[in-house]
C-alpha cells in the first residue's frame, strides 16, 4: 500500500465509524472518517484514500448519489457499500454503480476486509 494511504469510512453511525476504524486497524489500514456527505464532500482529500466505504442511507444525502458524483468527477477509487436497509432496487442501484462490494448489516469481518485488501493489492 502507498504510504499515506487510508479507507475512507462514511457513515451516520457514531457506532458503525467505530467499529469499523477498529476492524480496519486490526488488519493495519488506517482509517478516516467522515459522519455525513457534507462532511466527506467538504473535508476529504481524495488524494490519500485508496478505497471508500459508504453508507447508502446516510442522514444527509445518498451514499450512491455520493458515488455517482464521485464518477462524475473523475474519481474512480473501489467504494464500498454498506446498508442496514437492503432492497433488490437499493442493490441493482449500487452495483451498477460500479462498487467493488455490498454488504447488509450486520457483515461478517472478512467479507469488509477482502475487498479492502483486494484494492490495497492493487496499489503494490
Amino acid at each position: 500500500m502507498a504510504p499515506g494511504k487510508a479507507v475512507f469510512v462514511v457513515d451516520d453511525d457514531p457506532g458503525m465509524l467505530r467499529s469499523v476504524k477498529r476492524l480496519l486497524r486490526e488488519h493495519g489500514f488506517t482509517a478516516v472518517l467522515f459522519d455525513s456527505a457534507e462532511a466527506f464532500q467538504s473535508q476529504a482529500n481524495l488524494d490519500n484514500a485508496f478505497c471508500v466505504i459508504l453508507d447508502v442511507n446516510l442522514n444527509d444525502g445518498s451514499g450512491i448519489e455520493l458515488r455517482e458524483h464521485l464518477v462524475r468527477r473523475g474519481i474512480s477509487l473501489p467504494v464500498i457499500f454498506i446498508t442496514g436497509n437492503d432492497s433488490e432496487a437499493t442493490r441493482r442501484a449500487a452495483l451498477a454503480s460500479g462498487c467493488s462490494a455490498f454488504l447488509t448489516k450486520p457483515f461478517p469481518a472478512q467479507s469488509l476486509i477482502d475487498p479492502i485488501q483486494k484494492a490495497a493489492a492493487a496499489l503494490a
